[in-house]
């Protein structure tokens, strides 16, 4: 009955947007909208110069508080660009809007990644030498996995890891250092315990999904026979002995 009212929702409910300047501030801002109200993250829009939109989907009065705490928290960043409530989308603008391909597979219930239930850590860095180094070093520095990284213009990187909350708060601090030294540090973010859907619609590494075959070399190697060789007794040998004068 809940998940046939979720899916009610998604394709009739009300739409909310978010709009902040950097990726870690847009992931938090969603994550607080998530966490507010009753709401299905759609997706991120990413339209260059740093800016960046969380789309969410649910019932008008969900969406309405989900909004308005989202904006708060991007505020409180420093990062609020806008926010807009729309509360009966019509089917020609969610057919041209990039969130079709989302809102199939939330109705299809498909799976989350290999990270699931980690904390999140994101660096965001202005240059993407710097947000390598801060990668580097964060991944040295605590036990820590690097998920992906996202760009989103602007010459702005965003590295995303994982890991236990006191690892992830660990690295990020030092790749915070690296950052500045490297480069330009833009922003950061950690989210303890990420939702469901904030894990779905964060991107991961390749890695983290395909399972690839170990390497197996030839290694088939036959033993020949062993031959025993007997040997001679030391007692029966001929001993030279040299005479001096």
């Amino acid at each position: 009955m809940e998940e046939r009212k979720r899916i009610e929702n998604l394709k009739e409910g009300a739409l909310g947007l978010v709009s902040t300047r950097s990726f870690p501030a847009i992931v938090g801002t969603a994550d607080m909208m998530l966490k507010s109200a009753d709401v299905t993250l759609v997706g991120y829009e990413k339209i260059g110069s740093g800016h960046c939109t969380a789309i969410v989907r649910g019932g008008i009065s969900d969406v309405r508080l989900a909004v308005e705490a989202g904006a708060d928290t991007a505020e409180q960043f420093g990062q609020l660009i806008s926010s807009l409530v729309i509360a009966r989308p019509l089917a020609n603008l969610e057919a041209v809007l990039p969130i079709s391909s989302r809102l199939a597979q939330l109705t299809q219930g498909n799976g989350s990644s290999r990270l699931s239930n980690q904390a999140i850590g994101l660096l965001e860095t202005r240059g993407f030498p710097a947000m390598v180094a801060a990668a580097d070093v964060m991944l040295k520095s605590a036990e820590v996995q690097f998920a992906a990284y996202e760009t989103i213009g602007a010459g702005l990187c965003t590295a995303i890891i994982r890991g236990s909350v006191a690892d992830v708060a660990v690295a990020v601090e030092a790749g915070m250092l690296e950052a500045e030294r490297v480069g330009e540090l833009n922003a950061v973010m950690v989210i303890p315990r990420p939702l469901d859907d904030l894990e779905q619609t964060l991107p991961i590494a390749n890695c983290w999904i395909d399972k690839p075959e170990p390497l197996r070399l030839p290694m088939t190697i036959k033993e020949t026979e062993k031959q025993l060789v007997e040997l001679p007794d030391l007692k029966q040998l001929p001993v030279n002995v040299e005479e001096r004068n």
